[in-house]
């Protein structure tokens, strides 16, 4: 009994350690396409437009209602010891160092990143990668390429305005609801936020980019045939996604603290 289960338990370890180094190989070959030309542009403009321009909506609403609310409760708890003053930095270092990069990040893979998977997954079943390989065309550097170049640059870009809109939202209750100085607000925020917190920032939300880019393209990619194939696809890259925006942001922030 004891030894057919440690052969099921070793049989589940060994087949998801062989997906990860599929997954690992995928993510190099992606990379290094990226500098072998030629490049396709008009490929990744337009996957820019999905990427950034469609996710500015969702950005928007969840960096202001994030702000409001971390500085309604920060306001409160702060108030308990006589801080009340540093709302501003406390909102400004929250959202820049980690609920910034963290939650934009999740918002573009369950909209952007769950896209990603279906399309490339409905390519798959349907026979459409097949019949780029069939045209002699590499399937990685027209489909692939553009998606992990795209979610580089407009993962950072997003997370910016991200924190921008959510510090913003943090001074409208701050200040119009709960009758802060509004001076004091942003002067302190200004001497407590550092350089160094802005660009752990942006180095979590490039590779939080390329995380979710290459785990949605990869399960997009090798999905399997069928409606439930795609489906079952789309709901392992956003779950894994997720799970490695939490695990790497804990590493990264632990790196470069």
């Amino acid at each position: 009994m004891m030894n057919n289960i440690l052969r099921i338990l070793g049989a589940w370890f060994f087949s998801k350690l062989r997906m990860m180094g599929h997954m690992f190989l995928f993510l190099i070959n992606a990379l290094y396409l990226i500098f072998v030309p030629p490049f396709k542009f008009n490929i990744l403009i337009r996957q820019i437009r999905f990427l950034g321009t469609k996710s500015m909506a969702i950005i928007f609403l969840t960096g202001a209602f994030t702000g409001m609310v971390l500085a309604l409760q920060l306001f409160y708890t702060l108030r308990k010891f006589g801080s009340d003053a540093l709302l501003g930095p406390a909102i400004a270092l929250s959202l820049i160092r980690e609920l910034g990069p963290v939650l934009s990040a999740l918002m573009i893979t369950g909209r952007a990143g769950s896209a990603i998977t279906a399309e490339l997954g409905i390519m798959r079943i349907t026979e459409q990668i097949d019949a780029l390989y069939a045209m002699a065309l590499n399937p990685i550097r027209y489909l692939i390429v553009p998606y992990v170049v795209a979610a580089m640059i407009t993962f950072p870009l997003l997370t910016a305005i991200f924190d921008l809109i959510g510090i913003y939202g943090g001074y409208v209750v701050g200040v119009k609801l709960l009758g802060m100085s509004s001076g004091t607000y942003f002067s302190q925020m200004e001497t407590f936020v550092a350089m160094e917190d802005i660009r752990l920032g942006l180095y979590k939300s490039f590779s939080f980019g390329i995380i979710v880019s290459w785990v949605c393209c990869y399960k997009g990619f090798h999905a399997t045939y069928g409606a439930e194939g795609v489906g079952r696809a789309t709901t392992e890259a956003v779950v894994m996604s997720s799970v490695f925006i939490l695990i790497w942001d804990y590493f990264l922030g632990s790196i470069l603290l």
